[in-house]
């Protein structure tokens, strides 16, 4: 395949994947069309991720295979994935970066999700892609030296430093938020927070992904932080942010299916329980 075929095939890509969570944002779209996914995933045959945890590999090492609304394992040993273009797609809408933005990116694996922020803030803006994961620090530095408004940071992504941010994309499962992620964000500022119970990633039924785990969006105003469901999802667990009491207050939550209500995330516990979907120590999502 011709580069400018691959550019075709891409920019179709795009479309489908947007199209596929009903996305109109153009900036979206034109990000996933201009990144090459086959330049962060190494030499191919690539592995497909497929449903009860197995890998199909591409038939060939023809990029056009990458091109689907597909999860494609980095480690796939380790069940360590290149997500699902059309989450992204969904949450990178939702999270509305703009030009000039500083993104912080937490569990940024091999760079592909990175790339694309950076072409949605451009080079007026930043983004920080912290990987706790050294092998796959590495593979991010590498596969993001050519955008220059890329830093690639190896460590703990809720406890290591950045600066004030726009837009902090935690790309993994948490427990609870960090106190980093809320302190560190802009008034008017967005966290994209993934909150799972233990179950969120282990379990075979897919069926019951939305009582396991769900993406949250997360304003900062003031000192005050409103918080929505965006979406359920299943996602390798985050390093340095899950802990057993919040993850049992989670899985209570989960069962209780009302998730979507949550409207607002309080810095403490002293929310009345009624009021709040989950209550762990110091922190609450609440429905008012």
């Amino acid at each position: 395949m011709t580069p400018d075929e691959i550019k075709i095939v891409r920019r179709a890509y795009a479309k489908q994947i947007t199209a596929a969570v009903q996305v109109v944002d153009e900036r979206v779209e034109t990000a996933f069309a201009e990144v090459p996914r086959e330049d962060f995933l190494g030499p191919g045959p690539w592995p497909i991720f497929r449903m009860r945890k197995a890998y199909v590999p591409t038939p060939t090492i023809d990029p056009v295979y990458l091109y689907t609304d597909d999860i494609v394992g980095i480690i796939p040993e380790r069940h360590i994935n290149n997500g699902q273009p059309s989450l992204h797609a969904i949450l990178l809408s939702q999270a509305a970066p703009q030009a000039g933005d500083h993104i912080v990116h937490v569990g940024a694996g091999a760079g592909y999700y990175s790339a694309i922020m950076a072409n949605l803030v451009a080079a007026s803006g930043k983004v920080t892609a912290i990987e706790f994961d050294p092998e796959l620090a590495a593979r991010a530095k590498a596969n993001l030296a050519p955008y220059r408004n890329v830093s690639v940071v190896q460590g703990d992504g809720s406890s290591v430093a950045f600066d004030a941010a726009d837009v902090i994309y935690v790309n993994a499962g948490a427990t609870r938020p960090a106190d980093i992620w809320l302190d560190r964000l802009n008034d008017g500022g967005r966290l994209v927070l993934p909150l799972t119970t233990d179950l969120g990633f282990t379990s075979s039924n897919w069926s019951n992904m939305h009582r396991r785990g769900a993406v949250f969006l997360v304003t900062r105003r003031g000192d005050e932080f409103y918080a929505r469901w965006i979406s359920p999802v299943a996602i390798f667990p985050c390093e340095g942010m899950r802990d057993a009491e919040s993850e049992k207050s989670l899985a209570a939550a989960f069962e209780s299916g009302e998730q979507k209500r949550v409207t607002r995330l309080y810095r403490t516990d002293e929310v009345p329980a009624e009021q709040c979907w989950v209550r762990g120590p110091g922190w609450c999502l609440a429905y008012a």
